[in-house]
């Protein structure tokens, strides 16, 4: 749908980006509340009767317009373009080279990650394949008394090897609800997994090759190429505070549900550095270094994973001096049980929910959803985590008083009572912790 706004032909996208509540007044001659002539507009826009139209806020963009439907599977219209992978669903092509692809919220409708609905995330290219896994090395070294080389044979052989389910979120999920913009992938809600992972506590191999007192930080390395193509390049290489390396719950993994790491997914080996941003889970692993000062790699410092301490104005040019790195990603909850843009029968009075929602280091307390625009919430329930670092899964249900169209608006809260804010808080260049209120679009009838 597109409006000419002066001389110019803007989509209803733009207007409503850049100023609401004039693209209320452009869009369906609405000032104020929703009704008469505006409603009557806005209806026939989403090819229904609105029957909360009254607690529509202005301003609002209709879901079905803010998110295409296309690109979560269902209804019409032009979309993202859809990836096509042996063995992978339709995700949502980010990018190509690096290949990045996001997951739509309604195949995330499983308990553990299946490989065929595991987000892609790169940084540059994938490497060949290992000729024999087990032979793969990693090495151990700086601020440690005894520096080790170790094979993925190795490593399985000589230290537990646990399995535990984790969530691997892209730093950048949720970046497309900024404005204006931040640059790299427009993430959705769908960089995100709950895989079951197999491997060996990154801290038992650290404490194998003796900590140092001087160990403050952590640098990962991979075999994976930059894109220039230069070898004295790293396409990522990133670090953290030692005692996020120290958590029980940071793996150096060889498995993915059970199964060989596919070659996408960072095969033969990769850290797992559950509930902060997954650049830090360097795939293609072969080095893991201790460091008296913070790590100097590619995709540290600056603007790069790192988000303002203080405010900063939106759109404004900043290069990152008072931002901190990005450490537990925020809350955010997910709704897998029915795609944006789904049809439902005639009839439909009730709707049952499920999905999932996860707050980094910390838990979810609740779950809330409303389809009445925001005014009334009702709580779902939420399971406990299968072990710390999990997603948890919630489900529950809510009423519809008639047929006609409906926002499914969710939102988690997490276990210190932080919930899910309206719009995208503390923009930042790159688009980081993006966490809003989500809504989804669906129509009765």
């Amino acid at each position: 749908m597109t409006l000419r706004h002066g001389k110019a032909e803007r989509s209803i996208q733009e207007l409503y980006r850049d100023d609401p509540e004039r693209a209320d007044a452009l869009a369906f001659n609405r000032r104020g509340a929703l009704k008469g002539a505006a409603l009557a507009a806005m209806g026939a826009t989403v090819g229904a009767a609105i029957p909360f139209a009254r607690t529509m806020p202005e301003g609002t963009l209709p879901a079905l317009f803010a998110r295409p439907a296309a690109a979560q599977g269902t209804g019409a219209g032009a979309g993202p373009q859809v990836l096509r992978m042996d063995g992978k669903g339709p995700l949502i092509l980010q990018g190509e080279r690096p290949l990045n692809a996001e997951t739509p919220e309604h195949l995330l409708d499983e308990p553990v990650t299946s490989y065929a609905n595991f987000f892609i995330r790169n940084n540059g290219g994938i490497p060949e394949p290992a000729g024999d896994p087990r032979a793969w090395k990693i090495r151990i070294d700086g601020e440690v008394n005894a520096p080790l080389e170790l094979t993925v044979g190795e490593l399985e052989g000589r230290f537990p090897v646990v399995t535990r389910q984790l969530q691997m979120e892209c730093g950048g999920n949720g970046r497309s609800f900024f404005q204006p913009q931040g640059r790299g992938n427009q993430w959705g809600n769908g960089a995100i997994s709950n895989g079951e992972w197999t491997g060996v506590r990154l801290r038992d191999v650290l404490q194998a090759a003796g900590v140092k007192d001087t160990a403050r930080h952590t640098g990962h390395f991979g075999a994976d190429p930059h894109l220039s193509g230069d070898p004295n390049r790293a396409a990522i290489s990133r670090g953290m505070r030692i005692q996020k390396a120290m958590d029980e719950d940071t793996l150096i993994v060889f498995r993915l549900n059970g199964q060989p790491i596919p070659q996408v997914h960072g095969a033969p080996v990769r850290l797992l550095v559950p509930g902060w941003p997954g650049s830090l889970s360097q795939k293609w692993l072969t080095r893991v270094t201790l460091l008296a000062q913070p790590h100097r790699g590619q995709g540290m410092g600056g603007t790069s994973y790192r988000v303002p301490v203080r405010p900063i104005v939106p759109g404004s040019n900043n290069n990152g001096a008072d931002f901190a790195d990005m450490e537990s990603m925020p809350v955010r909850a997910i709704l897998s049980s029915h795609a944006h843009g789904t049809r439902l029968p005639a009839g439909t009075r009730s709707l049952d929910l499920r999905g999932a929602a996860w707050a980094g280091d910390l838990t979810v307390r609740a779950v809330h959803a409303s389809v009445d625009f925001g005014a009334t919430w009702t709580e779902m329930q939420v399971a406990a985590p299968a072990n710390r670092h999990a997603w948890q899964r919630w489900t529950g249900r809510v009423a519809l008083p008639s047929d006609g169209y409906y926002e499914i608006w969710y939102r988690g809260t997490d276990s210190e009572g932080r919930m899910q804010p309206h719009v995208a808080a503390n923009w930042n260049p790159q688009g980081y912790g993006g966490n809003p209120i989500s809504r989804a679009a669906i129509l009765v009838g």
